[in-house]
């Protein structure tokens, strides 16, 4: 099993999934925070911190899963109310309206919560809608593997 560790996060990777876990080069006055990136295809070299530029690539039964850092600012807000990060998710939690691209038979699913103090985002995409009940399961083993310490951009 490969382990990835970066700005305070850390996954031991599932069978069949690849990721990484970055944090981009600041630009003007906005402040980069960390993102991490799995899934069960090639990841292409520039992809947004949303998947474009992945999503498209996705075959219906590969999944695509973004965590993204928020700053400081968004701790306490209504948003980032749920404490922890979903460990399990069910197959009705993905909806084809979520996306942030629609791409035909693809859905998705997206979290706000606070994870050790730090506010994030979790955005996932599987290949294909009519297969959730399959693939749902492996995005929950992934989830599982997910660790966030408090050591990392939003921490003090």
């Amino acid at each position: 099993m490969t382990t990835l560790q970066a700005h305070g996060i850390s996954c031991n990777l599932p069978s069949g999934f690849e990721g990484r876990i970055f944090q981009r080069t600041s630009v003007g006055g906005a402040v980069a925070r960390p993102v991490a990136h799995f899934s069960t295809f090639a990841l292409p070299a520039d992809v947004a911190d949303f998947g474009a530029g992945a999503v498209n690539l996705m075959a219906p039964q590969d999944i695509f899963s973004s965590l993204f850092e928020y700053g400081p600012e968004s701790l306490g807000t209504a948003l980032f109310a749920q404490n922890g990060m979903p460990r399990q998710l069910a197959p009705q939690d993905f909806s084809t309206i979520t996306l942030r691209r629609g791409v035909p038979s693809q859905s998705g699913t997206q979290w706000f919560f606070t994870e050790s103090g730090r506010p994030f985002t979790l955005y996932v995409v599987l290949g294909n809608h009519g297969l959730r009940n399959s693939l749902v399961p492996r995005v929950n083993a992934l989830l599982g593997n997910v660790d966030v310490s408090q050591t990392g951009s939003t921490a003090p």
